[in-house]
């Protein structure tokens, strides 16, 4: 028996559904990180080299927090068979380690392409104080309905 997921089909998707999606960003969090991607850049895993850039500390992969965008789209809004088409992004503040950040996906638009429905988001990435660390847009498929 196929498993069902829960999902905002696309003649359920509509434009201000907002979905969120938060973590605390852990040191195992950006070594893993590192290690899966091979970007070892020393700005997120030496301390030392870390000390010397304009942040004074090791800082969390940018496309780390881009990537909670990626699960809160596949995971809540839209959800389990969402198609990802696009992703811009500008980074804004750095990630630090044990921040608590928040990735919320709004819809904006819908773009009926007569065969599927797309949709457009506005994405962003905050930390425990507020502030903007990621903006975007995001353009998807969500999963067909029944």
């Amino acid at each position: 028996m196929l498993k069902e997921y829960p999902s905002i089909t696309q003649d359920k998707i509509k434009v201000g559904q907002v979905g969120e999606k938060s973590k605390r960003v852990t040191e195992q969090d950006v070594d893993l990180f590192a290690q899966t991607t091979g970007d070892m850049n020393p700005a997120h895993t030496d301390e030392e080299y870390a000390k010397s850039s304009i942040f004074k500390t090791k800082i969390a992969h940018g496309m780390l927090g881009a990537g909670l965008i990626s699960a809160c789209l596949g995971m809540d809004l839209p959800g389990p068979g969402t198609i990802y088409l696009g992703q811009n992004l500008k980074f804004i503040h750095p990630i630090y380690f044990d921040d608590v950040i928040v990735a919320k996906v709004e819809v904006t638009k819908i773009i009926d392409k007569k065969k599927f429905i797309m949709a457009e988001l506005h994405t962003t990435v905050v930390n425990q104080n507020g502030e903007l660390l990621i903006d975007g847009t995001a353009t998807v498929i969500p999963p067909k309905g029944e």
